[in-house]
């Protein structure tokens, strides 16, 4: 398993250097959209939603919609001056009573691994954190972004989970005062504490499973076996998925040289995209050139100006349904 950040949890003057792990994976079973006559897969294409020509990733920028319908076009320029972490430390900001914190405020979660030459300041602050039944409320810069976390213990591991924002949990107060005016009667109360107690037990996680996941993944190897399978045909390269760095530089150098109005036969000639590729990396005259973004103009005189926006690709995913418990062997 290959960590995926490397830093230091910091607690006074102790540091503590290790790795982050993903603590949890999606089996969530993936569909692809295809073709039901042949099994081909279905493409999209970037088009501008206001003159319906296809757009090159080049020419795509951030857009963020107003609340009257307008668009705020940003450029790189304009994140570049956004406030970004880059620190590889977890700070630890306090101690905490680990019934204080809400589980809704808990994101994603990942393992804590210490590197080898500091084990002794890890076991440290893991067995203080369970013998004082606490978690530690830290701050971390993960993709450049600096967030709240917490540190606790599972099964002999530090584990820190990301937490939400204070203003990214809902107030259960905007649903109303529910069964304000409602009373259970005492022979009510009553029967409902008998059937709590008689499925009262403790939480084993491997009495559950995910049937739906196994009946799609029993359904498919029934079609393999089946000879239920299509092998379509290799599609023709538009661009949109390039997978060769060579003939992506050599694109790159035509296009370049298109829009100066030079000749691109040195290119064409030169054994396709192998040639034009090395031309491009090594010629000591190639310049760079950056694509011009567009942005659109408002005018006083017009209405509010159309929204553009990227076409996007929708995925359905299939939400996992929980299947009854198992029953154990008598």
């Amino acid at each position: 398993m290959r960590a995926i950040w490397k830093g230091a949890v910091s607690f006074g003057l102790v540091n503590v250097p290790v790795r982050l792990y993903s603590a949890t994976e999606n089996h969530d079973v993936q569909f692809r959209q295809v073709h039901v006559a042949d099994g081909g897969r279905i493409r999209y294409k970037r088009v501008c939603s206001i003159d319906g020509d296809e757009v090159a990733y080049d020419d795509i920028a951030k857009g963020y919609e107003t609340e009257d319908g307008e668009m705020v076009v940003l450029t790189d320029e304009d994140f570049a001056d956004l406030p970004t972490r880059s620190s590889k430390e977890i700070s630890v900001e306090k101690f905490v009573p680990s019934d204080q914190i809400d589980p809704i405020y808990f994101d994603k979660t990942y393992y804590l691994e210490p590197d080898k030459s500091a084990v002794k300041p890890y076991v440290l602050l893991r067995d203080a954190l369970e013998g004082e039944d606490r978690m530690a409320v830290a701050t971390v810069a993960i993709r450049t972004r600096m967030t709240l976390a917490v540190l606790r213990v599972r099964e002999g591991m530090i584990v820190m989970q990301t937490m939400l924002w204070p203003d990214e949990v809902r107030d259960a107060g905007a649903f109303g005062d529910l069964g304000a005016d409602e009373k259970a009667t005492e022979k009510e109360m009553s029967m409902a504490q008998v059937l709590i107690d008689q499925l009262a037990d403790d939480f084993e996680p491997d009495d559950y499973e995910d049937d739906y996941a196994l009946a799609v993944k029993e359904l498919v190897r029934a079609k393999v076996e089946g000879g239920e399978v299509r092998a379509a045909p290799e599609e023709e390269d538009e661009g949109g998925e390039v997978v060769d760095l060579l003939a992506a530089l050599a694109k790159s150098v035509e296009r370049a040289k298109t829009r100066r109005g030079e000749s691109s036969s040195a290119t064409s000639t030169d054994g396709g995209s192998k040639g034009s590729s090395e031309s491009g990396a090594k010629g000591s005259g190639a310049t760079k050139t950056t694509a011009k973004k567009t942005t659109a103009k408002k005018s006083a005189a017009k209405k509010a100006p159309a929204k553009k926006t990227a076409a996007k690709t929708t995925s359905s995913k299939s939400t996992a349904k929980k299947s009854a418990p198992k029953k154990k062997a008598g």
